[in-house]
């Protein structure tokens, strides 16, 4: 690729870039969607390795990594697009996020870090037996439990 045809390509992905983010911030809908389709992600993999740990399905070391890996992969997503203010439970139909959450987006982002450094852990288990993916499983659920704890609506 010649280097006319290169400057030409990172245009055209930052003017994608900027047309989606600015679209995306605008879009309070598709920001709560996004964010409650990565929670249902998240339990959906939590769920594969809650039921090997409570034996309602045999333990599977590859499904165990697989579970793992994908928590680690959401928790890299930048959360920044799925937050807009607005969109508590106060404010629209269909969340259960608490208003907390704008007052205190600093605890926010640390129990964000503390669940992607648990999957992390969990990543570095999950295939190495059942007692070693149950163990790393535990610090995994107390990281959303604290978050829900504090910033979740109950149903």
């Amino acid at each position: 690729m010649n280097t006319r045809s290169m400057i030409a390509a990172i245009a055209a992905v930052a003017g994608i870039a900027i047309t989606t983010t600015a679209t995306f911030a605008q879009d309070v809908p598709a920001a709560v969607g996004a964010r409650q389709g990565q929670f249902k992600l998240m339990a959906l993999n939590v769920g594969v390795l809650g039921n090997m740990a409570r034996g309602n399905t045999a333990y599977d070391a590859t499904q165990a990594s697989a579970a793992a890996a994908n928590l680690v992969a959401i928790s890299m997503l930048d959360q920044s697009f799925h937050w807009p203010e607005g969109t508590d439970e106060m404010s629209i139909e269909g969340t259960r996020a608490l208003p907390a959450i704008w007052e205190n987006l600093p605890d926010v982002v640390m129990k964000w870090q503390a669940f992607g450094a648990a999957a992390t852990g969990l990543a570095a288990e999950a295939g190495n037996g059942l007692d070693a993916m149950r163990t790393a499983l535990g610090p995994v659920g107390g990281t959303c439990g604290a978050c829900h704890d504090a910033y979740r609506a109950p149903q």
